[in-house]
């Protein structure tokens, strides 16, 4: 009866033992991924930066491919992305307590992925210039990556040389080194550069000869991240 009774109590005591052992495991099981949650999550949501303008103490962004936005020195944006300081040259952009230096078309890679998506890789000229082979309204031409100007710009003789009928724009003026210059405001059907196919691009067309070569500009660029690397440059379509 005696050792009945012992071994009824021994089996509650390795029962007990067992339990306290499993709820310490789950405990200890649930702190390591409140730990590892907060490294996961700033891994997930890092985001991506592109800088497209510099201007004294202020940039023009481009955040998880969203659209561009003007971001003053000191400010910092609902991504968590602050701009430290900015000029002409350069952007110091804080990023998940980690400061980086960023030229116009640099960018901070994100987590998204760019398989699959249309791209076109250039490479600059001696000059620092990116000049890419292009196809507009299906003629080809060729094109240099201006992020200061508004639209996809040239002069009206390249337009009659690619069969822009750009007569039947809306005419305005603009502002240039040689003063006011009349322009037609038209909508280019397609432009293509690498694989990368955008319809619908806003395009100027300036009278007379002050614009002697096609300029990409952000009527285009808007429409897809830059990415640089040195002497290279990617371009990838967000929409």
């Amino acid at each position: 009866m005696l050792a009945d009774r012992s071994r009824c109590v021994a089996r509650r005591v390795r029962g007990s033992a067992r339990t306290v052992l499993q709820r310490q495991r789950r405990f200890l099981a649930a702190a390591v991924l409140l730990v590892a949650a907060p490294a996961v999550f700033a891994q997930a949501s890092r985001p991506e930066v592109s800088v497209i303008g510099l201007f004294a103490e202020s940039a023009v962004l481009v955040i998880n491919g969203g659209n561009p936005r003007t971001v003053k020195a000191g400010q910092a944006t609902p991504e968590g992305v602050r701009l430290i300081s900015a000029d002409s040259q350069q952007a110091v952009v804080e990023v998940g307590g980690r400061r980086e230096t960023l030229s116009i078309g640099q960018s901070i890679a994100g987590q998204r992925s760019t398989a699959g998506r249309q791209q076109a890789v250039l490479m600059s000229d001696g000059r620092g210039h990116f000049w890419a082979n292009a196809e507009i309204n299906g003629s080809t031409a060729k094109v240099l990556v201006d992020t200061g100007a508004t639209y996809l710009s040239m002069s009206n003789a390249t337009a009659r040389r690619l069969g822009i009928n750009f007569l039947q724009g809306q005419r305005g003026q603009t502002s240039t080194a040689n003063g006011i210059v009349p322009v037609y405001r038209v909508t280019l059907a397609s432009v293509r550069i690498g694989d990368i196919s955008l319809s619908n691009v806003d395009a100027s067309v300036h009278e007379g000869d002050n614009l002697p070569v096609i300029l990409l500009g952000m009527s285009f660029l808007n429409r897809v991240e830059m990415q640089r690397d040195g002497d290279r440059m990617t371009l990838i379509r967000r929409f």
